[in-house]
C-alpha cells in the first residue's frame, strides 16, 4: 500500500494529493478507498491502538486528481462540513480540455440532473424538474492547436459538475470518455485536477492555502507544449 501524498497535516485535519484512480470513500467496487489508506498511515505514524477517526469532508471523482481534505477529529469534521455548506472553502481546479471555449473567460449557468443508474449527469439549459442549478466560472490559461488549459472556480458543487458542464459547452475534459472525450488517457485518469484549496482553519482560525502539484506520469506534461494566453 503506497503512502498517501500529504500536503498538510496538524492535530485537526490532513490534506492529501489524490492520484487518479483512487476512490476517496468506499463504494460497491470494494476497492481500497483513500480514506482507509490515510487511516492506516495515521495508525502507523502515531502508533495508535484501536480505530483511527477520520472524517471524509468532500470527495473527488475517481478519475480526478488533487487536494482532498479529511478531518482527524469530530469537531473539525462538523465545522468543515458547515464551512462547505456556506461555500467558505474555495476550490480551484485545472482542466485540460479538447478544443477551446468561445471566450477567454466566462461563467456557465446550467441545470444538472444525476441519473443514479448510469452514474452520469445530464445538463439542461433551463430549469428542469429534478435538476439543480450549477454555476461554474472559468479562465483560459493556456492554448494549443488541440487542447486548452482552463482554471475553474466552482460556485456550486454538483455531481460531475465540471465534467458535465464543460462537455455540454463543447470542451470535454481530455480522457473523459463518459462525457464525450475522443479517446482515453493511457493512465485511465482524466485531465481534471483539484489544484488549490483556500479556507480559514476550522479550529485555529488561521488561513490555510494549499497547492497540489500535478500527479507524475499521468500526462500533464502536455501543458508545457501549450502557449500562455495573451496577457497571462
Amino acid at each position: 500500500m503506497p503512502e498517501p501524498d500529504v500536503l498538510y497535516e496538524d492535530n485537526h485535519l490532513i490534506i492529501i494529493n489524490k492520484r487518479p484512480g483512487d476512490i476517496v470513500q468506499g463504494d460497491r467496487t470494494g476497492d481500497m478507498p483513500l480514506s482507509e489508506t490515510v487511516k492506516a498511515y495515521l495508525k502507523h505514524k502515531y502508533n495508535k491502538p484501536g480505530n483511527v477517526f477520520l472524517g471524509v469532508v468532500h470527495r473527488l471523482d475517481r478519475p480526478v486528481s488533487g487536494a482532498v481534505i479529511f478531518a482527524k477529529t469530530s469537531k473539525a469534521l462538523r465545522r468543515l462540513n458547515e464551512m462547505l455548506r456556506r461555500h467558505e472553502i474555495k476550490k480551484t481546479y485545472l482542466a485540460l480540455v479538447e478544443g477551446r471555449p468561445e471566450s477567454h473567460e466566462g461563467t456557465y449557468i446550467d441545470y444538472l440532473k444525476k441519473n443514479p443508474k448510469t452514474n452520469k449527469t445530464t445538463v439542461f439549459k433551463r430549469p428542469t424538474e429534478g435538476a439543480k442549478k450549477a454555476i461554474l466560472h472559468y479562465v483560459m490559461r493556456k492554448i494549443g492547436d488541440h487542447y486548452s488549459l482552463l482554471e475553474i472556480d466552482l460556485k456550486t458543487g454538483r455531481h460531475h459538475q465540471i465534467r458535465a458542464q464543460l462537455a455540454k459547452h463543447g470542451t470535454p475534459v481530455k480522457g473523459d470518455l463518459k462525457y464525450g472525450a475522443r479517446r482515453s488517457n493511457p493512465s485511465g485518469g482524466i485531465m481534471l485536477h483539484a489544484a488549490r484549496l483556500g479556507f480559514i482553519h476550522p479550529v485555529k482560525k488561521t488561513p490555510v492555502q494549499i497547492i497540489a502539484s500535478f500527479p507524475e506520469e499521468y500526462g500533464w506534461e502536455i501543458i508545457e507544449k501549450l502557449k500562455n494566453c495573451p496577457g497571462k
